[in-house]
């Protein structure tokens, strides 16, 4: 389960840095660069889609490898329980941020 988080990462982390290469992060602009990356980016609809849903597989991932914790009573261990609680409030705060991206022009 943790190597397919970390693949999952790294494959948000490329894709990410490449769809970054080609937005723009203006107001009036954010959701054309969006459909720009879409339409007009070579394979730009394949790695948005990849990032989007690789957002997903990693939450997926993340409540698996919480339930897994919670089965094994990894809970009793506070410190690495409060790190583990810490980065999930962590990653929940980064997938808002960037489903913010395109500042509510989506309908």
């Amino acid at each position: 389960l943790g190597s397919l988080l970390g693949m999952t990462l790294i494959i948000q982390l490329l894709t990410g840095l490449f769809l970054a290469m080609h937005y723009t992060a203006d107001t009036s602009l954010a959701f054309s660069s969006i459909t720009n990356i879409s339409r007009d980016v070579q394979y730009g609809w394949l790695l948005r889609m990849m990032h989007a849903n690789g957002a997903s597989l990693f939450f997926i991932c993340i409540y698996l490898h919480i339930g897994r914790g919670l089965y094994y009573g990894s809970y009793q261990y506070k410190e690495t329980w409060n790190i583990g609680v810490i980065l999930l409030l962590t990653l929940m705060a980064t997938a808002f941020m960037g489903y913010i991206l395109p500042w509510g022009q989506m309908s």
